[in-house]
């Protein structure tokens, strides 16, 4: 316990750093921006700004990550509030409330609540992370080749099935990424598989180049095959960004129930925080004194769906962090960050890298007060970047993704292996699988292939030692829920989301 309190105390201090409170402020803002544009997304934003983070710490890279994280979370709601357009599908339901608040001319007041209650629960959800995921990287630790088999296989179906529509798209999505992570060196034998006789692939797919494609460059390839949009002008916001006493007395609740729902939505790998936003939502409204104001702009309704969107944050980093599921397309994609810094999620991350971990955690914490800050004071500001022209955000996109992808080895093979994935991002989104399935599916393909080979050799070719563990039972049990889960949260989905819009149509 007491060494726990001091490696948190060390992080603070580290995290304290005149670089990385550099690296929160402009991380964060970033974020913010990226998040207030509609068609971005925090997935794409994190994506394309990796490579960005290679020659940094890895405490001060993953500070970065997270600051865009949680600044495109948060950002996602002023497009929301002021034109009605989510720039963030975790957005989605602030849109209910917050628009409909900007009409009575209390944009302000809106965006107050939003960037507040944003705060709480991105602060909130902090607790559980220096809570739980040391006890779960305990429980990694007893892992041994047989564990980390399932544990590679549980990740695949938890996200291959819960994140699309189709339970047989999202699994098709999973082997597809499965098959690409067998390029390269075999890892027991050595003996070169599928190189196409380039030296370029002898790793294997470079996992950041597969990153950015997949999430940065099909977009910008989505977008282009549209016509150039020019977006709707934002409302101006004429009244002051301040909450009365009696307004956070009022919204407090609400925001307590949303940051409990989020963390565990955030905890559950696959849910994300579209799902958080509407079921606190939800939840809230049947709760609240006053449910018949939701809808018609209810400063406890934008409360609901920002406290919980950004709890989200926190909670979907534990599994990530401790047992290596992602619970969402971002985490996968900071786990593909951790794993380029040469760090292997699990026990080592509290034990051998525990300064480094801590450092990141309490950065995170931080990241919530440059989000409040930036957020109060800037708000106006953002609200003119909403409305930005695809003709100028296409281009821009395309450089960045060129440029970030030459940057981190200076291989001109590795920006057509971008290409390459981000053609493959634009079918996969045509034809609805799923590219964080694939993601997830590249990162964890070779961890499960050592473990299924070692296994084996360890037990003489025999299978009975997939089942010689209580661990591997209980891992079996929730690769079953992970085939299972996405008709529960289907029906979730629809009933939290149609319901609500709905009720809002009428």
């Amino acid at each position: 316990m007491l060494e726990t309190l001091s490696l948190m105390g060390a992080g603070f201090i580290n995290a304290l750093s005149p670089l990385n409170l550099l690296a929160m402020a402009l991380s964060t803002a970033l974020g913010i921006v990226i998040g207030c544009l509609p068609g971005l997304s925090a997935a794409m934003g994190v994506a394309l700004l990796l490579p960005m983070t290679f020659s940094m710490p890895a405490s001060t890279g993953l500070i970065v990550l997270g600051g865009i994280y949680c600044g495109a979370i948060f950002g996602g709601s002023i497009s929301a509030i002021l034109i009605h357009t989510p720039g963030t599908p975790a957005s989605a339901a602030t849109a209910l409330d917050g628009y409909e608040l900007t009409k009575q001319g209390k944009a302000g007041k809106a965006l107050a609540v939003s960037c507040f209650s944003s705060f709480c629960g991105g602060l909130l959800s902090c607790i559980s992370l220096y809570f739980f995921a040391p006890i779960l990287a305990q429980l990694a630790m007893k892992f041994k080749q047989p564990e980390y088999f399932w544990l590679s296989i549980f990740g695949l179906t938890i996200i291959a099935g819960v994140s699309t529509k189709s339970m047989l798209k999202g699994l098709m999505s999973g082997a597809l990424g499965l098959l690409i992570s067998t390029i390269g060196m075999d890892p027991i034998n050595g003996v070169p598989r599928f190189m196409f006789g380039q030296d370029s692939l002898y790793e294997g797919i470079n996992v950041t180049c597969a990153l950015i494609g997949l999430f940065s460059m099909s977009q910008a390839l989505i977008l282009a095959e549209k016509a150039i949009v020019k977006r709707q002008e934002a409302t101006k916001v004429k009244d002051k960004m301040v909450l009365t006493g009696g307004e956070v007395k009022r919204i407090t609740p609400t925001i307590l129930r949303g940051w409990v729902i989020g963390n565990i939505i955030g905890i559950l790998p696959g849910a994300g925080a579209s799902i958080a936003c509407f079921m606190s939502y939800n939840t809230n409204k049947q709760l609240s004194k006053h449910p018949e104001e939701f809808g018609k702009g209810s400063i406890e309704g934008v409360a609901a769906s920002e406290a919980a969107n950004n709890a989200v944050t926190g909670g979907s980093l534990i599994p990530m962090l401790t047992l290596g599921i992602p619970g969402e397309s971002v985490t996968a994609i900071l786990m593909g960050g951790l794993i380029i810094q040469g760090l292997q999620p699990g026990a080592d991350l509290f034990t051998k890298y525990a300064p480094m971990t801590y450092t990141f955690f309490a950065g995170f914490v931080l990241v919530q007060f440059f989000m409040l800050g930036i957020g109060l004071l800037g708000c106006k500001g953002f609200a003119k970047i909403a409305k930005l022209s695809d003709a100028i955000l296409i281009p821009c996109i395309i450089v960045l993704c060129i440029v970030g992808s030459f940057a981190i080895r200076k291989i001109y093979a590795d920006v057509v292996i971008m290409m390459i994935f981000g053609m493959l991002g634009y079918l996969v989104r045509k034809f609805e699988l799923n590219n964080a399935a694939i993601v997830l599916a590249l990162i964890l393909g070779p961890l499960g292939e050592k473990g299924l080979r070692r296994s084996l050799l360890l037990s003489g070719g025999s299978p009975a030692i997939f089942f010689s563990s209580p661990v591997c039972w209980v891992l079996i049990a929730l690769c079953v829920f992970g085939i299972l889960s996405p008709l529960l949260m289907s029906k979730l989905e629809k009933k939290m989301s149609g319901g609500e819009t709905a009720d809002h149509s009428d």
